[in-house]
């Protein structure tokens, strides 16, 4: 699975890349391409700037209010994504950098990236389909937990 998914990152993206850019250099001209693939890194860049402070800025309040910042931090790595997307020459990667970057679509993307890895960070189990419960059947209620405990002298952490 990772190197399919190495394969499509670092093959199949630059060539669909280089062909919608051709396509839309034949449609528009080469100089208009380019020239739009510049403004769309520049507008880029403002947007991602204007976007991490403003997560940044929630991030301190929800320190402020003694709240655990998750949703702010992962409001941030998808700002940082986003805008890596943007500076990244082509009008694909553009469009799912605009997606991480804009506001609407970037609060559905955070909520399937939780839904998503949730379970197995909070259980640390890869995912709740490769276990059995008790009479065959799967789920996150279905794990049994087995462990020990040792009782630790703060005096003695670093």
């Amino acid at each position: 699975m990772p190197f399919l998914f190495l394969l499509a990152l670092f093959v199949v993206v630059p060539i669909l890349e280089i062909y919608v850019i051709i396509q839309v250099g034949q449609a528009i001209g080469a100089v208009p391409t380019i020239a739009l693939l510049i403004v769309d890194s520049i507008l880029g860049s403002l947007l991602m700037k204007s976007q991490g402070r403003a997560a940044w800025r929630r991030f301190q309040l929800a320190l402020a209010e003694g709240r655990v910042p998750g949703r702010e931090v992962l409001d941030g790595v998808l700002v940082i994504f986003g805008g890596a997307f943007l500076l990244t020459p082509g009008f694909c990667s553009d469009i799912v950098g605009a997606l991480l970057l804009l506001p609407p679509t970037r609060a559905v993307i955070r909520r399937i990236v939780v839904r998503r890895f949730s379970f197995s960070v909070l259980t640390d189990a890869p995912s709740p389909r490769f276990r059995r419960g008790p009479g065959g059947s799967t789920g996150p209620g279905d794990a049994d937990v087995e462990g020990t405990a040792t009782e630790i002298d703060p005096r003695r952490l670093p």
